[in-house]
């Protein structure tokens, strides 16, 4: 803290540069802007784990409670891509202060919601709060700091928007055994006014340009809301109800479409657009930004599959789930060590090459998933996960933003943040879809061999019908109970198959994207911007 006793407002204000100011103010700064950038994308998987506790404290429905996750999701991922243009109206001093107020008094609200329909509104809230701070965070380290210094800066953002998704579950499952689902949000009140109080003290990178508001492109910005929204709702609900066979997956798709089609063209032709799609024609920002779409896709994805596969299979409670997913983040710390070591010294296309391969290792481990698999068999391939993740994310974040011209970079982060959050999206309703498909498939094939010609069936109903006999002394009864626990046998083994066949599409995405990488140009990242700039 000595750094805010000894640098005052007129101290920064005669600094030529935010990277001029010292070492020691740059790290408390963006390490307390951090704190808000974790504890917003916490927030997206900490629910996770306690949706069954949020229902019954609501009396909600499941159909009613998955709407608790759903509602932040579509507030956040429509955020993301205008925090670029709100920082540039009110600055990224207050507007990451605002959001942390807001974010705040948003989980309190969450966590005194009456009712379920309060809740969805209470979350929705805390969700486009949130959203705003994650890509200030992205741009600030940029800003901050130069050479050496950003790469480090990077990595360790890198490491914290991916370790967020992988604690989000432990954490929430923790909190909800121990003592309520209330907590899950007030434990958001500490570290969010501590960001609120301090981050005026600390940053002060640009100027507000309430300017920008007379001219901006407000029908750009609806047509995003409504593409972006009605996407992650049909992304969300859709493997649930069956897709364009329900009809109001069916109108939002549409609306989606048509919405996207013209938000694309308006951003393109409007001379001041809110998201800079233009940047895209940056080769390293688009491969880039696709390289966040399929890094986002595997975490996420990941995060969705292994507690569902460990409370359905294994029925292993929130804890237990929480503690054999808890290797991955250990994993990622230690990575996070050697990633630093290595990324001044090493060609970062090599370093990412390395990361999306280990995650490609991990999914194809993950293939070989069998019904026994606990915490024990998941250490190697979570240990894979861990070490990929800090491989992945950083050396893209420098690659992509760290070469954007200074003009461009807080509406390209946007627009690159946005591409993780929906590659999430995306990858969490294909493994949904996946789930729902080939179960039933792969019970059919195994309904195929359950025949009275297959003497290990005859023989494991025969026995089974023994062991019944025991307990009924009617023959019905315990013929009816043999072949009720094979059908059992048979769809835990069919659910088993479908989680392998989800790993093996996501194992697939990340040797394409592995194969992609030597397209990105080898570039030197540019100096920080000076102050003038912004």
């Amino acid at each position: 803290m000595s750094a805010i006793a000894t640098l005052g407002p007129a101290d920064m204000a005669r600094s030529a540069s935010p990277s001029d100011l010292p070492t020691a103010h740059k790290v408390l700064a963006l390490g307390i802007m951090s704190v808000g950038f974790f504890i917003a994308y916490l927030d997206i998987q900490i629910v996770a784990a306690s949706i069954k506790e949020i229902g019954g404290g609501l009396s909600a429905s499941q159909d009613e409670v998955s709407w608790v996750q759903t509602s932040y999701l579509i507030a956040e991922i429509i955020v993301i891509p205008l925090s670029g243009w709100l920082s540039r109206v009110m600055s990224t001093r207050w507007l990451f202060t605002a959001s942390a107020a807001g974010f705040t008094v948003a989980s309190l609200l969450c966590a005194y919601a009456w009712d379920i329909q309060s809740m969805i509104v209470f979350r929705a809230l805390q969700g486009f709060l949130g959203g705003s701070m994650i890509p200030m965070v992205f741009t600030s380290a940029l800003t901050f700091f130069d050479g050496k210094q950003r790469v480090i800066a990077a990595s360790l953002v890198g490491a914290l928007a991916s370790l967020a998704p992988t604690f989000g579950p432990v954490v929430g499952g923790w909190i909800t055994d121990n003592w309520s689902w209330h907590w899950l949000f007030y434990i958001n009140v500490a570290p969010g006014l501590l960001v609120t109080l301090l981050v005026p003290l600390l940053v002060d990178i640009d100027r507000p340009n309430p300017g920008l508001l007379k001219g901006a492109d407000y029908l750009g910005i609806a047509l995003m809301a409504l593409f972006l929204g009605c996407l992650e709702y049909v992304l969300e609900e859709g493997p649930r109800w069956d897709w364009l066979g329900d009809d109001t997956i069916r109108h939002c798709a549409w609306i989606s479409a048509l919405a996207g089609a013209g938000f694309i063209i308006r951003s393109l032709t409007y001379s001041q657009p809110v998201v800079d799609l233009r940047a895209l024609k940056i080769r390293n920002f688009a491969l880039g930004s696709w390289f966040s779409f399929i890094t986002g896709l595997g975490i996420f994805s990941t995060v969705y599959l292994t507690p569902l596969f460990l409370g359905r299979i294994r029925g292993f409670d929130a804890w237990q789930i929480g503690t054999a997913l808890l290797s991955a983040g250990v994993f990622q710390l230690f990575a996070v060590a050697a990633y630093s070591a290595v990324a001044n010294r090493i060609d970062m296309r090599w370093l990412m090459m390395f990361g999306l391969a280990c995650f490609a290792v991990a999914m194809w481990l993950l293939a070989s998933v069998t019904h026994e698999w606990g915490w024990h068999e998941l250490l190697i391939p979570q240990a894979f996960r861990g070490f990929a993740q800090q491989f992945c994310v950083a050396p893209v974040v420098t690659l992509t933003l760290g070469t954007l011209p200074p003009e461009r970079l807080k509406s390209a982060s946007g627009l690159f943040n946005l591409m993780r959050n929906l590659g999430g999206a995306i990858g969490i309703a294909g493994c949904g879809t996946i789930l729902n498909d080939r179960v039933n498939l792969h019970f059919l094939r195994i309904a195929d061999h359950l025949s009275a010609v297959n003497s290990n069936v005859t023989e494991l109903l025969n026995s089974a019908v023994a062991g019944y006999a025991q307990a009924w002394s009617d023959p019905i009864h315990s013929q009816t109970a043999a072949l009720k626990s094979l059908w059992l046998l048979a769809f835990r083994e069919a659910q088993v198959q479908a989680f392998a066949d989800a790993y093996l599409a996501i194992t697939v995405c990340f040797a394409l994207a592995f194969f992609m990488v030597p397209l990105m140009r080898k570039v030197a990242p540019p100096k920080a911007p000076s102050a003038d700039a912004h």
